[in-house]
């Protein structure tokens, strides 16, 4: 097979320019408070109509932006739900939601913009759109949610919900926060990235067996 022209290699190259220039300015400033334009000049081109010769609109950016760390995140996920398997421990299932997201920014290297980009996507009604899509794509997500399920205590039905909202929304928040203090040089509440995923999944724990009150 032939290789890539020059050509090719250099639309590939300025694509990615802008994907990462567009992940910083949307954690740094918001999705929408950040033009193409803006985008364009950050990753070094010439052209203000960059992002949407490469990309049509803003909404494709964040999408593609969002399925390249899913895919990475995926590859995580799949290979750690396949390793738990059969288990009936709770902290195995909890450690497959925790450990791909945390693996997956140390991976990275510091700084990251993503944990704080996906924070973006869950706050607004739009953009949570296109999270779900790309999660919904995940074939690991189905077994992970399966395992999980199997080891709860029994739970009503609102609890059980809830607290999965409540699981989801700890595990990103805790991982903006340390981003940000590492991008700003601040103080940390964990050391690393595996001590900052111990934490969450002896929270999670407990979250998911906590009693529950009958009103």
């Amino acid at each position: 097979m032939a290789g890539r022209s020059v050509r090719e290699e250099k639309v590939e190259a300025t694509r990615e320019a802008i994907l990462g220039a567009a992940e910083r300015l949307f954690a740094e400033h918001g999705v929408y408070a950040v033009s193409n334009a803006q985008i364009s000049e950050a990753a070094g081109q010439g052209n203000t109509g960059a992002v949407n010769y490469h990309f049509g609109n803003k909404i494709n950016v964040v999408r593609a932006i969002a399925r390249r760390h899913a895919e990475q995140i995926e590859q995580i996920r799949a290979h750690m739900v396949s390793e738990t398997a059969d288990s009936t421990d709770l902290r195995d299932w909890v450690a497959c939601m925790v450990l791909p997201l945390t693996e997956h920014l140390e991976a990275l290297g510091n700084p990251t913009w993503y944990a704080r980009f996906n924070a973006q996507l869950i706050a607004d009604p739009a953009l949570h759109k296109v999270s779900v899509e790309e999660s919904r794509s995940s074939p690991s997500l189905g077994r992970l949610l399966d395992g999980l399920n199997n080891c709860l205590p029994a739970l009503p039905a609102d609890v059980h919900a809830n607290r999965g909202i409540m699981a989801r929304h700890l595990i990103l928040q805790m991982c903006v926060d340390r981003e940000r203090a590492l991008s700003n040089g601040t103080p940390v509440s964990w050391p690393t990235w595996h001590d900052t995923a111990t934490g969450l999944i002896d929270a999670i724990i407990g979250l998911w067996t906590a009693p529950v009150t009958t009103p």
